[in-house]
């Protein structure tokens, strides 16, 4: 998924669903108790090929999804029968105050303007309404980083560089070197948040492994 005008993810949805989704555990680790028990439809931001239907549906809430790939969404749609849209994450096709749950699903790295997103995420929020993002950790997992076999990371000065990043030669055959990433710091991912007004609740590192590879936070619009 992309805010910018190619969907870099067109293409890609075969391979993409066989390397990452297909035969995956249901549920991303946290992530189902993060959304907590909820009713009506969660927005999923990002939703791929569907792979966080399973713990939409297990919350208790019915799925909404939207992609900027329409490859992406040719395959999710074999996982729901609920409404899927190609979509803008910086741009949603919804009115304010449309949803009660929200998700942003691993595209802080695909967009060009992650706060944006948030924003528009947000925006069609209805007061009391929850966001839960969940996606790249800044500091562990990006062009600045080496994964080492023994699952320790090396981490190079070029964190401080934020933007886009088209290769790296830390990079090995999986997605980043298929569609390149957005680069935040943890200030610019943290700071995102605080522009919208929206209460943080909690933050986690929701991985089994030493190192953490991503971050995810809850978050409520209260007005």
């Amino acid at each position: 998924m992309t805010s910018g005008t190619t969907a870099r993810y067109d293409g890609l949805a075969d391979w993409y669903d066989a390397r990452y989704v297909a035969g995956a555990e249901p549920h991303q680790p946290g992530l189902l108790e993060l959304l907590g028990p909820g009713s009506g439809p969660c927005l999923d931001i990002g939703c791929g090929t569907g792979r966080n239907f399973e713990t939409i549906r297990a919350s208790g809430r019915s799925v909404v999804g939207v992609d900027f790939s329409a490859d992406q969404l040719r395959l999710a749609r074999s996982r729901t029968d609920g409404p899927l849209m190609v979509a803008d994450a910086a741009a949603l096709p919804f009115a304010d105050e449309s949803f009660d749950t929200a998700m942003v699903m691993w595209i802080s790295t695909d967009v060009d303007d992650f706060a944006e997103v948030v924003r528009e995420a947000t925006r069609v929020l209805r007061p009391g309404g929850v966001l839960v993002a969940y996606g790249v950790h800044p500091c562990f997992n990006g062009p600045h980083v080496i994964w080492n076999e023994d699952g320790s990371r090396l981490i190079h000065p070029s964190y401080r560089q934020p933007g886009r990043h088209e290769e790296s030669p830390y990079w090995g055959d999986g997605i980043r070197r298929q569609v390149g990433m957005h680069h935040l710091t943890l200030a610019d991912y943290l700071n995102a948040f605080l522009t919208t007004g929206l209460t943080l609740e909690r933050f986690e590192e929701p991985d089994a492994q030493g190192v953490p590879h991503s971050l995810a936070a809850r978050a409520r619009r209260t007005t």
